[in-house]
């Protein structure tokens, strides 16, 4: 049995049901849902749209708790959101009156962990993002990708054992993306955080990933498991050339493509 980290997350038996109006029947968006998140492991997420993917997502951040089943982060349940997970989300979320500095230090400050220490720490993050000379500057003055970054500092700031993110990389344009994917490998290799990580992107999901885990539609539970054995550090361009990445990328299709799950080849099953 794998050994349980602070950044361990386990699903055993997850489901995630919605109450919607009165006389209709609840909404099921997670059935039986069962992973284990290993400690420090890049773990992508892809399915179909609806599938649950992001209520998953939630879950893990404890703004939801499961109808049934148990999430368990570092071998303890899930009560709610705690200073050990951190949400990075598709539509930046920055704050338009703050600065880049403020915006990153807002993630502090909602934890109430100002110190004397605190503007070294935020600076350090904002250098590990790529925006020093940036700090004054306000959300309308920056790109997408540049958004994002702040995004990303404003959770790395607080040094959360588990990174969540939800399709952080949709909004921008396929330039910057794979600009975004590379700068994002780079920092989780400093950080060795887990991140668990969303995406509708086949190629993102291989490039990211130690692991892709699919789901089925919805109710969402898990269609296969597939290993991405490539060695890291890695890049975007250098991975596409890789001999295992056409058929990583073949498989993962085949399983989006709701093929036979039983039919996963030993070299790409989990």
């Amino acid at each position: 049995m794998a050994e349980v980290g602070p950044g361990t997350v386990e699903a055993k038996d997850v489901a995630i049901a919605y109450q919607m109006a009165r006389g209709q029947e609840p909404l099921v968006a997670l059935e039986g849902l069962s992973v284990t998140v290993r400690d420090g492991e890049f773990l992508v997420v892809v399915g179909p749209s609806g599938c649950g993917k992001s209520t998953f997502l939630n879950v893990i951040g404890g703004l939801f708790q499961p109808s049934a089943g148990e999430l368990l982060v570092g071998g303890k349940s899930v009560a709610g959101p705690g200073p050990d997970r951190a949400m990075v989300f598709q539509d930046y979320a920055l704050l338009p009156w703050r600065s880049v500095y403020d915006n990153v230090k807002f993630g502090l400050e909602v934890q109430g962990r100002l110190t004397q220490d605190s503007d070294a720490l935020i600076r350090e993050y904002i250098d590990l993002v790529g925006l020093t000379g940036f700090e004054k500057s306000y959300p309308r003055e920056l790109s997408g990708g540049m958004r994002q970054r702040v995004g990303l500092a404003r959770a790395l700031v607080t040094e959360p054992k588990i990174m969540l993110m939800d399709e952080p990389f949709a909004a921008i344009d396929a330039i910057t993306r794979e600009t975004m994917q590379d700068e994002l490998l780079r920092i989780v290799a400093k950080t060795g955080q887990t991140c668990v990580f969303i995406t509708h992107s086949v190629d993102e999901a291989i490039v990211l990933a130690d692991r892709i885990v699919v789901l089925t539609d919805r109710p969402g539970k898990v269609r296969g498991v597939i290993e991405v054995d490539i060695e890291r550090p890695r890049t975007v361009n250098t991975l596409r050339h890789h001999p295992k990445y056409a058929d990583i990328r073949d498989e993962l299709w085949r399983l989006l493509s709701k093929g036979d799950v039983g039919a996963v080849p030993q070299a790409v099953r989990a």
